[in-house]
Protein backbone atom coordinates (compact mmCIF):
# COMPACT_ATOMS: atom_id res chain seq x y z
CA UNK A 1 0.00 0.00 0.00
CA UNK A 2 1.41 3.70 -0.78
CA UNK A 3 -1.13 5.74 1.23
CA UNK A 4 -2.14 5.27 4.91
CA UNK A 5 -5.55 6.20 3.98
CA UNK A 6 -5.63 2.25 2.39
CA UNK A 7 -4.77 1.05 5.85
CA UNK A 8 -7.79 3.02 7.10
CA UNK A 9 -10.05 2.16 4.67
CA UNK A 10 -9.03 -1.93 4.96
CA UNK A 11 -9.59 -1.81 8.77
CA UNK A 12 -12.95 0.02 8.23
CA UNK A 13 -13.83 -2.76 5.67
CA UNK A 14 -13.13 -5.52 8.54
CA UNK A 15 -14.31 -3.57 11.60
CA UNK A 16 -17.07 -1.22 10.37
CA UNK A 17 -18.83 -0.75 13.74
CA UNK A 18 -16.32 -1.38 16.18
CA UNK A 19 -14.67 1.86 17.88
CA UNK A 20 -11.29 3.00 16.39
CA UNK A 21 -11.11 5.92 18.41
CA UNK A 22 -12.82 7.34 22.00
CA UNK A 23 -12.35 10.10 24.52
CA UNK A 24 -14.40 10.92 27.28
CA UNK A 25 -17.52 12.09 25.21
CA UNK A 26 -17.96 10.06 22.56
CA UNK A 27 -16.43 6.95 20.74
CA UNK A 28 -16.15 6.98 17.16
CA UNK A 29 -16.34 3.36 14.75
CA UNK A 30 -14.21 2.93 11.70
CA UNK A 31 -17.42 3.06 9.52
CA UNK A 32 -18.23 6.86 11.25
CA UNK A 33 -13.98 7.83 10.79
CA UNK A 34 -14.08 7.20 7.24
CA UNK A 35 -17.72 9.06 6.75
CA UNK A 36 -16.48 11.95 9.00
CA UNK A 37 -12.98 12.29 7.47
CA UNK A 38 -14.70 12.02 3.71
CA UNK A 39 -17.29 14.63 4.18
CA UNK A 40 -14.04 17.21 5.36
CA UNK A 41 -12.12 16.00 2.47
CA UNK A 42 -14.93 16.68 0.04
CA UNK A 43 -15.29 20.24 1.41
CA UNK A 44 -11.27 20.92 0.97
CA UNK A 45 -11.67 19.79 -2.41
CA UNK A 46 -12.86 22.98 -3.58
CA UNK A 47 -9.75 24.23 -3.06
CA UNK A 48 -8.30 22.81 -6.00
CA UNK A 49 -4.76 22.22 -4.18
CA UNK A 50 -2.79 19.23 -3.73
CA UNK A 51 0.37 18.61 -1.64
CA UNK A 52 0.13 22.13 0.81
CA UNK A 53 -0.26 22.32 4.44
CA UNK A 54 -3.78 22.55 5.97
CA UNK A 55 -3.56 23.50 9.47
CA UNK A 56 -5.52 21.93 12.27
CA UNK A 57 -7.11 23.86 15.09
CA UNK A 58 -9.06 21.45 17.56
CA UNK A 59 -8.43 19.88 21.25
CA UNK A 60 -7.47 16.39 21.23
CA UNK A 61 -10.38 14.72 20.71
CA UNK A 62 -11.89 11.85 18.16
CA UNK A 63 -13.08 14.23 15.81
CA UNK A 64 -9.81 16.51 15.44
CA UNK A 65 -8.38 12.73 14.21
CA UNK A 66 -11.17 12.69 11.20
CA UNK A 67 -9.83 16.18 10.66
CA UNK A 68 -6.57 15.02 9.79
CA UNK A 69 -7.68 12.41 7.59
CA UNK A 70 -10.08 14.73 6.08
CA UNK A 71 -7.47 16.90 4.88
CA UNK A 72 -5.02 13.77 3.44
CA UNK A 73 -8.58 12.62 2.00
CA UNK A 74 -8.39 16.06 0.24
CA UNK A 75 -4.58 15.47 -1.39
CA UNK A 76 -3.11 17.68 1.32
CA UNK A 77 -1.32 16.80 3.82
CA UNK A 78 -2.16 18.52 7.83
CA UNK A 79 0.32 20.18 10.41
CA UNK A 80 -1.17 20.09 14.07
CA UNK A 81 -1.73 23.19 15.73
CA UNK A 82 -2.11 22.65 19.83
CA UNK A 83 -5.02 24.61 21.10
CA UNK A 84 -3.20 25.72 24.14
CA UNK A 85 -0.27 27.17 22.55
CA UNK A 86 0.48 30.84 22.95
CA UNK A 87 -0.92 32.69 19.78
CA UNK A 88 2.48 34.79 18.91
CA UNK A 89 3.72 31.05 18.41
CA UNK A 90 1.04 29.81 16.48
CA UNK A 91 1.89 32.95 14.16
CA UNK A 92 5.17 32.11 14.25
CA UNK A 93 4.64 28.63 12.39
CA UNK A 94 2.61 30.49 10.64
CA UNK A 95 4.54 32.42 9.03
CA UNK A 96 6.55 29.73 8.11
CA UNK A 97 3.75 26.98 6.84
CA UNK A 98 1.68 29.59 5.39
CA UNK A 99 -1.73 27.27 5.48
CA UNK A 100 -3.48 26.73 2.75
CA UNK A 101 -7.08 26.94 4.76
CA UNK A 102 -7.71 26.24 8.60
CA UNK A 103 -9.73 23.69 10.19
CA UNK A 104 -10.67 24.42 13.37
CA UNK A 105 -14.39 24.41 15.30
CA UNK A 106 -16.53 26.61 16.76
CA UNK A 107 -15.05 26.40 20.32
CA UNK A 108 -11.91 27.85 19.08
CA UNK A 109 -13.87 30.24 16.14
CA UNK A 110 -12.32 33.47 17.86
CA UNK A 111 -8.51 32.36 17.65
CA UNK A 112 -9.23 30.80 14.46
CA UNK A 113 -10.73 33.75 12.64
CA UNK A 114 -7.22 35.83 13.92
CA UNK A 115 -4.75 32.90 12.27
CA UNK A 116 -6.60 32.30 8.41
CA UNK A 117 -9.24 34.20 6.43
CA UNK A 118 -9.67 30.95 4.86
CA UNK A 119 -11.44 29.00 8.32
CA UNK A 120 -13.39 25.61 7.73
CA UNK A 121 -15.44 24.61 10.94
CA UNK A 122 -15.76 20.88 12.05
CA UNK A 123 -19.44 21.41 12.73
CA UNK A 124 -20.14 22.28 9.06
CA UNK A 125 -18.27 20.01 7.41
CA UNK A 126 -19.72 16.93 8.54
CA UNK A 127 -22.65 18.06 7.12
CA UNK A 128 -21.99 18.03 3.22
CA UNK A 129 -22.57 15.30 0.73
CA UNK A 130 -19.58 12.91 0.07
CA UNK A 131 -17.92 13.46 -3.41
CA UNK A 132 -16.58 9.99 -4.40
CA UNK A 133 -15.76 10.20 -7.86
CA UNK A 134 -13.76 13.61 -6.47
CA UNK A 135 -12.02 12.00 -3.64
CA UNK A 136 -11.09 8.81 -6.02
CA UNK A 137 -9.55 10.97 -8.93
CA UNK A 138 -7.54 13.01 -5.84
CA UNK A 139 -6.31 9.21 -4.47
CA UNK A 140 -5.02 8.55 -7.94
CA UNK A 141 -2.91 11.43 -7.76
CA UNK A 142 -1.51 10.12 -4.52
CA UNK A 143 2.30 8.62 -4.45
CA UNK A 144 3.85 7.54 -1.48
CA UNK A 145 6.50 10.30 -1.38
CA UNK A 146 3.48 12.97 -0.92
CA UNK A 147 3.62 14.60 3.02
CA UNK A 148 1.24 13.45 5.23
CA UNK A 149 2.03 15.79 7.67
CA UNK A 150 4.37 18.51 9.21
CA UNK A 151 5.09 18.17 13.23
CA UNK A 152 6.55 21.33 14.64
CA UNK A 153 9.18 21.52 17.40
CA UNK A 154 10.90 24.07 19.26
CA UNK A 155 14.27 25.58 17.34
CA UNK A 156 17.16 27.07 18.70
CA UNK A 157 16.45 30.23 17.77
CA UNK A 158 13.17 30.48 19.20
CA UNK A 159 11.70 29.87 15.57
CA UNK A 160 9.83 26.57 15.36
CA UNK A 161 10.63 24.14 12.60
CA UNK A 162 8.63 21.98 10.88
CA UNK A 163 9.51 18.45 9.96
CA UNK A 164 7.78 17.11 7.42
CA UNK A 165 7.09 13.29 6.90
CA UNK A 166 5.93 11.33 4.00
CA UNK A 167 3.37 8.76 3.89
CA UNK A 168 5.92 6.30 2.95
CA UNK A 169 7.89 7.24 6.21
CA UNK A 170 5.41 6.76 8.03
CA UNK A 171 4.21 3.07 6.55
CA UNK A 172 7.61 1.93 7.34
CA UNK A 173 7.41 3.49 11.04
CA UNK A 174 4.45 2.68 12.02
CA UNK A 175 4.43 -1.47 10.37
CA UNK A 176 7.68 -1.35 12.36
CA UNK A 177 6.39 -0.86 15.69
CA UNK A 178 3.42 -2.78 14.83
CA UNK A 179 5.02 -6.29 14.40
CA UNK A 180 7.80 -5.54 16.94
CA UNK A 181 5.10 -4.88 19.58
CA UNK A 182 2.17 -7.21 18.72
CA UNK A 183 -0.25 -4.72 17.90
CA UNK A 184 -3.38 -5.98 17.08
CA UNK A 185 -7.01 -6.10 16.66
CA UNK A 186 -6.82 -6.74 20.16
CA UNK A 187 -4.54 -3.84 21.17
CA UNK A 188 -6.47 -1.16 23.64
CA UNK A 189 -4.03 2.10 23.60
CA UNK A 190 -4.50 4.55 26.38
CA UNK A 191 -3.12 7.60 24.50
CA UNK A 192 -1.33 10.16 27.07
CA UNK A 193 0.65 12.05 24.32
CA UNK A 194 -0.17 15.35 22.44
CA UNK A 195 -1.21 15.13 18.85
CA UNK A 196 1.09 17.27 18.05
CA UNK A 197 3.76 15.26 19.57
CA UNK A 198 5.38 12.75 17.66
CA UNK A 199 5.09 9.77 19.71
CA UNK A 200 1.29 9.91 18.98
CA UNK A 201 2.07 8.92 15.74
CA UNK A 202 2.89 5.09 16.79
CA UNK A 203 -0.27 4.68 18.69
CA UNK A 204 -2.93 6.13 16.01
CA UNK A 205 -1.29 4.81 12.74
CA UNK A 206 -0.55 1.97 14.31
CA UNK A 207 -4.36 1.61 15.51
CA UNK A 208 -5.72 2.11 11.72
CA UNK A 209 -3.10 -0.49 10.53
CA UNK A 210 -3.88 -3.23 12.58
CA UNK A 211 -7.71 -2.53 13.91
CA UNK A 212 -6.75 -1.64 17.36
CA UNK A 213 -8.74 0.79 19.48
CA UNK A 214 -7.23 4.15 20.79
CA UNK A 215 -8.67 5.98 23.88
CA UNK A 216 -7.68 9.49 24.49
CA UNK A 217 -6.89 9.97 28.00
CA UNK A 218 -8.15 13.26 29.69
CA UNK A 219 -5.19 15.01 30.52
CA UNK A 220 -7.07 16.50 33.85
CA UNK A 221 -6.93 12.52 35.19
CA UNK A 222 -2.81 12.46 35.41
CA UNK A 223 -3.69 15.38 38.22
CA UNK A 224 -5.64 12.67 39.70
CA UNK A 225 -3.71 8.99 39.61
CA UNK A 226 -6.49 6.76 41.16
CA UNK A 227 -9.15 7.86 38.84
CA UNK A 228 -6.63 7.43 36.07
CA UNK A 229 -6.27 3.98 36.93
CA UNK A 230 -10.18 3.32 37.29
CA UNK A 231 -10.24 5.14 33.30
CA UNK A 232 -8.17 2.46 32.06
CA UNK A 233 -9.55 -0.32 33.68
CA UNK A 234 -13.41 0.76 32.52
CA UNK A 235 -11.71 1.10 29.04
CA UNK A 236 -9.58 -1.70 29.16
CA UNK A 237 -6.14 -0.52 28.50
CA UNK A 238 -3.53 -2.91 27.71
CA UNK A 239 -1.18 -0.71 25.85
CA UNK A 240 0.25 2.70 27.12
CA UNK A 241 2.94 4.28 25.28
CA UNK A 242 4.06 7.38 27.68
CA UNK A 243 6.53 9.96 28.16
CA UNK A 244 8.63 8.90 31.50
CA UNK A 245 7.41 12.10 33.53
CA UNK A 246 3.62 10.50 33.58
CA UNK A 247 5.20 6.81 34.46
CA UNK A 248 6.76 8.58 36.77
CA UNK A 249 3.77 10.53 38.38
CA UNK A 250 2.56 6.96 39.22
CA UNK A 251 5.11 5.32 40.64
CA UNK A 252 6.38 8.53 42.94
CA UNK A 253 2.71 8.46 44.45
CA UNK A 254 3.10 4.60 44.33
CA UNK A 255 -0.80 4.58 43.11
CA UNK A 256 -0.29 0.89 42.44
CA UNK A 257 0.39 -0.15 45.84
CA UNK A 258 -3.75 0.83 46.01
CA UNK A 259 -5.00 -0.30 42.80
CA UNK A 260 -4.23 -2.72 39.95
CA UNK A 261 -4.10 -1.64 36.48
CA UNK A 262 -6.12 -4.79 35.32
CA UNK A 263 -5.32 -5.35 31.68
CA UNK A 264 -1.76 -3.51 30.49
CA UNK A 265 0.79 -5.70 29.44
CA UNK A 266 2.46 -3.78 27.45
CA UNK A 267 4.95 -0.45 28.96
CA UNK A 268 6.53 1.47 26.50
CA UNK A 269 7.78 4.84 26.86
CA UNK A 270 10.25 7.26 25.38
CA UNK A 271 10.51 11.03 24.69
CA UNK A 272 13.10 11.44 27.53
CA UNK A 273 14.99 9.53 30.25
CA UNK A 274 13.41 6.87 32.04
CA UNK A 275 14.20 6.86 35.49
CA UNK A 276 15.21 3.59 36.21
CA UNK A 277 14.46 3.72 40.00
CA UNK A 278 10.38 4.17 38.73
CA UNK A 279 10.93 2.00 36.10
CA UNK A 280 11.34 -0.63 38.79
CA UNK A 281 8.42 0.21 40.49
CA UNK A 282 6.20 -0.64 37.29
CA UNK A 283 8.34 -3.95 36.87
CA UNK A 284 7.83 -5.39 40.74
CA UNK A 285 3.81 -4.41 40.33
CA UNK A 286 3.19 -5.61 36.75
CA UNK A 287 5.82 -8.13 36.46
CA UNK A 288 4.44 -10.19 33.32
CA UNK A 289 4.19 -6.74 30.87
CA UNK A 290 6.75 -5.89 28.31
CA UNK A 291 8.42 -3.06 28.59
CA UNK A 292 10.23 -1.06 26.12
CA UNK A 293 12.23 1.85 26.26
CA UNK A 294 12.58 4.00 22.61
CA UNK A 295 14.34 6.91 21.14
CA UNK A 296 14.51 9.16 18.35
CA UNK A 297 13.26 12.39 17.74
CA UNK A 298 10.42 13.57 14.81
CA UNK A 299 12.87 13.68 12.34
CA UNK A 300 12.45 10.07 12.27
CA UNK A 301 8.77 9.86 12.32
CA UNK A 302 9.12 9.12 15.74
CA UNK A 303 12.03 5.99 16.67
CA UNK A 304 15.06 5.06 15.37
CA UNK A 305 16.61 2.97 18.61
CA UNK A 306 14.77 0.36 20.91
CA UNK A 307 15.53 -1.55 24.08
CA UNK A 308 12.90 -4.28 25.05
CA UNK A 309 13.96 -4.34 29.05
CA UNK A 310 15.65 -8.25 29.36
CA UNK A 311 17.30 -7.84 32.62
CA UNK A 312 17.41 -6.18 35.89
CA UNK A 313 18.83 -2.85 36.50
CA UNK A 314 19.73 -1.09 39.50
CA UNK A 315 18.03 2.19 40.39
CA UNK A 316 21.04 4.25 39.90
CA UNK A 317 22.43 2.15 36.26
CA UNK A 318 21.34 3.80 33.21
CA UNK A 319 18.69 1.86 30.90
CA UNK A 320 20.43 1.81 27.34
CA UNK A 321 18.26 2.77 24.29
CA UNK A 322 19.11 -0.43 22.59
CA UNK A 323 19.34 -1.18 18.51
CA UNK A 324 18.27 -0.17 15.52
CA UNK A 325 14.20 -0.42 14.51
CA UNK A 326 14.21 -2.83 11.38
CA UNK A 327 14.68 -1.02 7.92
CA UNK A 328 16.50 1.84 9.61
CA UNK A 329 20.19 1.47 10.00
CA UNK A 330 22.13 3.98 12.69
CA UNK A 331 25.79 4.42 13.01
CA UNK A 332 27.94 7.07 15.31
CA UNK A 333 30.11 10.13 13.79
CA UNK A 334 32.90 11.69 15.27
CA UNK A 335 33.50 15.05 15.47
CA UNK A 336 35.50 14.81 11.91
CA UNK A 337 33.00 12.65 10.22
CA UNK A 338 34.52 9.91 10.69
CA UNK A 339 32.28 6.50 11.84
CA UNK A 340 33.25 5.77 15.62
CA UNK A 341 33.29 1.52 15.66
CA UNK A 342 34.41 1.64 19.56
CA UNK A 343 33.58 2.12 22.84
CA UNK A 344 33.74 6.21 22.38
CA UNK A 345 30.93 8.49 22.28
CA UNK A 346 29.74 9.93 18.73
CA UNK A 347 26.81 11.24 17.43
CA UNK A 348 23.49 9.31 16.68
CA UNK A 349 23.01 9.24 12.92
CA UNK A 350 20.17 7.68 10.91
CA UNK A 351 19.59 6.93 7.85
CA UNK A 352 16.56 4.71 5.67
CA UNK A 353 12.61 5.64 5.00
CA UNK A 354 11.56 6.45 8.46
CA UNK A 355 13.33 9.73 7.56
CA UNK A 356 11.80 13.19 7.67
CA UNK A 357 11.80 15.04 3.60
CA UNK A 358 13.01 17.77 5.81
CA UNK A 359 11.68 21.09 7.64
CA UNK A 360 8.91 22.83 5.94
CA UNK A 361 10.08 25.88 4.24
CA UNK A 362 13.15 26.07 5.97
CA UNK A 363 16.30 24.93 3.38
CA UNK A 364 19.25 26.34 5.68
CA UNK A 365 18.09 24.37 8.84
CA UNK A 366 17.27 20.82 6.84
CA UNK A 367 20.77 21.42 4.84
CA UNK A 368 22.14 21.74 8.94
CA UNK A 369 20.95 17.82 9.71
CA UNK A 370 19.67 16.34 6.74
CA UNK A 371 23.36 16.02 4.88
CA UNK A 372 24.64 13.41 2.47
CA UNK A 373 26.49 10.45 4.16
CA UNK A 374 29.81 11.13 4.57
CA UNK A 375 30.72 7.64 4.63
CA UNK A 376 29.49 7.27 0.99
CA UNK A 377 30.56 9.25 -1.93
CA UNK A 378 29.52 7.17 -4.73
CA UNK A 379 26.01 8.03 -4.63
CA UNK A 380 23.29 10.77 -3.03
CA UNK A 381 21.97 9.29 -0.08
CA UNK A 382 20.69 11.25 2.80
CA UNK A 383 21.14 10.89 6.58
CA UNK A 384 19.83 12.57 9.66
CA UNK A 385 22.58 13.81 11.79
CA UNK A 386 20.75 13.97 15.17
CA UNK A 387 22.74 15.73 17.62
CA UNK A 388 22.69 13.22 20.22
CA UNK A 389 25.64 11.83 21.55
CA UNK A 390 25.79 7.79 22.14
CA UNK A 391 27.60 5.25 22.50
CA UNK A 392 28.21 1.45 23.22
CA UNK A 393 28.50 -0.09 26.11
CA UNK A 394 30.08 -3.69 26.86
CA UNK A 395 27.11 -6.00 25.08
CA UNK A 396 26.84 -3.55 22.15
CA UNK A 397 23.98 -1.79 23.07
CA UNK A 398 23.43 1.83 22.35
CA UNK A 399 23.83 4.41 25.39
CA UNK A 400 22.29 7.75 25.11
CA UNK A 401 24.53 10.08 26.78
CA UNK A 402 23.56 13.62 26.32
CA UNK A 403 22.50 16.36 23.71
CA UNK A 404 24.94 17.43 21.83
CA UNK A 405 24.11 21.26 23.06
CA UNK A 406 23.23 19.26 26.58
CA UNK A 407 26.98 19.61 26.57
CA UNK A 408 28.86 21.69 28.75
CA UNK A 409 32.51 22.89 30.02
CA UNK A 410 32.66 23.45 33.29
CA UNK A 411 35.73 24.04 35.30
CA UNK A 412 37.58 23.00 32.40
CA UNK A 413 35.92 19.42 32.24
CA UNK A 414 33.63 18.26 29.02
CA UNK A 415 30.46 17.44 30.87
CA UNK A 416 26.90 15.54 30.52
CA UNK A 417 23.93 17.16 32.45
CA UNK A 418 22.22 14.20 31.69
CA UNK A 419 24.61 12.12 33.50
CA UNK A 420 24.15 14.06 36.77
CA UNK A 421 20.76 14.14 36.87
CA UNK A 422 20.98 10.19 36.44
CA UNK A 423 22.56 10.06 39.67
CA UNK A 424 20.35 12.56 41.29
CA UNK A 425 17.20 10.43 40.30
CA UNK A 426 18.61 7.23 41.86
CA UNK A 427 18.05 8.76 45.10
CA UNK A 428 15.22 6.99 47.12
CA UNK A 429 13.35 10.14 48.18
CA UNK A 430 13.90 12.13 44.61
CA UNK A 431 10.81 12.24 42.97
CA UNK A 432 11.74 14.18 39.91
CA UNK A 433 15.25 16.55 38.99
CA UNK A 434 16.35 18.50 36.15
CA UNK A 435 20.00 19.86 36.07
CA UNK A 436 20.66 23.33 33.96
CA UNK A 437 24.03 25.39 33.37
CA UNK A 438 24.08 29.13 33.45
CA UNK A 439 26.67 30.41 31.53
CA UNK A 440 26.64 33.40 32.71
CA UNK A 441 27.45 32.54 36.04
CA UNK A 442 29.65 29.34 35.28
CA UNK A 443 27.03 27.26 37.38
CA UNK A 444 26.19 23.90 37.53
CA UNK A 445 21.98 23.90 38.97
CA UNK A 446 20.20 21.17 40.75
CA UNK A 447 16.30 21.67 40.38
CA UNK A 448 14.49 18.88 41.87
CA UNK A 449 11.37 17.73 43.98
CA UNK A 450 11.05 15.01 46.53
CA UNK A 451 11.27 14.66 50.79
CA UNK A 452 14.85 15.15 50.94
CA UNK A 453 17.45 18.11 51.19
CA UNK A 454 20.31 19.69 50.05
CA UNK A 455 23.18 17.84 52.23
CA UNK A 456 21.45 14.57 51.61
CA UNK A 457 21.73 14.99 47.63
CA UNK A 458 25.48 15.91 47.60
CA UNK A 459 26.29 13.08 49.77
CA UNK A 460 24.45 10.68 47.99
CA UNK A 461 26.02 10.97 44.75
CA UNK A 462 29.35 11.94 45.68
CA UNK A 463 29.92 8.03 44.76
CA UNK A 464 28.72 8.44 41.56
CA UNK A 465 30.13 11.68 40.06
CA UNK A 466 33.37 13.54 40.53
CA UNK A 467 33.16 16.71 42.64
CA UNK A 468 33.60 18.98 39.28
CA UNK A 469 30.69 17.39 38.62
CA UNK A 470 28.48 18.53 41.79
CA UNK A 471 25.85 20.96 41.07
CA UNK A 472 27.05 24.99 42.27
CA UNK A 473 23.15 25.42 43.07
CA UNK A 474 20.66 23.72 44.05
CA UNK A 475 16.52 24.39 44.38
CA UNK A 476 14.03 22.41 46.08
CA UNK A 477 10.28 23.15 44.13
CA UNK A 478 7.00 21.72 44.75
CA UNK A 479 6.38 20.96 41.82
CA UNK A 480 8.47 20.63 38.54
CA UNK A 481 7.29 22.66 34.88
CA UNK A 482 6.33 20.65 32.41
CA UNK A 483 6.19 21.59 28.85
CA UNK A 484 3.23 21.11 26.31
CA UNK A 485 5.02 17.62 25.34
CA UNK A 486 4.65 16.79 29.10
CA UNK A 487 8.60 16.79 29.24
CA UNK A 488 10.18 18.78 32.17
CA UNK A 489 10.54 22.45 31.03
CA UNK A 490 14.06 22.99 30.87
CA UNK A 491 14.02 26.31 29.10
CA UNK A 492 11.51 27.78 31.85
CA UNK A 493 13.69 26.38 34.88
CA UNK A 494 17.02 28.02 33.08
CA UNK A 495 15.21 31.14 32.89
CA UNK A 496 13.89 31.55 36.75
CA UNK A 497 15.90 28.97 38.98
CA UNK A 498 16.63 32.13 40.53
CA UNK A 499 13.21 33.15 41.52
CA UNK A 500 12.27 29.68 43.11
CA UNK A 501 15.44 30.54 45.54
CA UNK A 502 18.40 29.46 43.93
CA UNK A 503 21.47 31.83 43.88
Amino acid sequence: MKNILEYLEESSNKYFTKSVFTDQNRELTYGECIQYSKKIGTQLLELHKTRQPIAVLMDKTVESLTAFFGVVYSGNFYVVIDSMMPLDRIEKIFETLQPLALVSDYQHQEVAQKLHDKVYYFEDLININIDEDGLSLIRQQMIDTDPLYALFTSGSTGVPKGAILSHRSVINYATWYKETFDITDQTQFGSQTPFYFSMSVSDVYSTIMSGATLHIIPKSLFSFPIKLIEYMNIKKVNTIYWVPSALCIVANLKVLDYMALDYVDKVLFAGEVMPTKQLNYWIHKIPNALYANLFGPTETTDICTYYIIDREFKDDEILPIGKSCNNCDIFLLDENNHEVLDNREGELCVRGSFLAMGYYNNEMKTKEVFVQNPLNKAYPEIIYKTGDLVKYNESGELIYITRKDFQIKHMGYRIELGEIEAAVNSLDKIQSSAVIFDEMKDKIVLIYTGKIDDISIMEGISLRVPDYMKPNVIVKVKVMPYNQNGKIDRKWLKGHYEELGGK
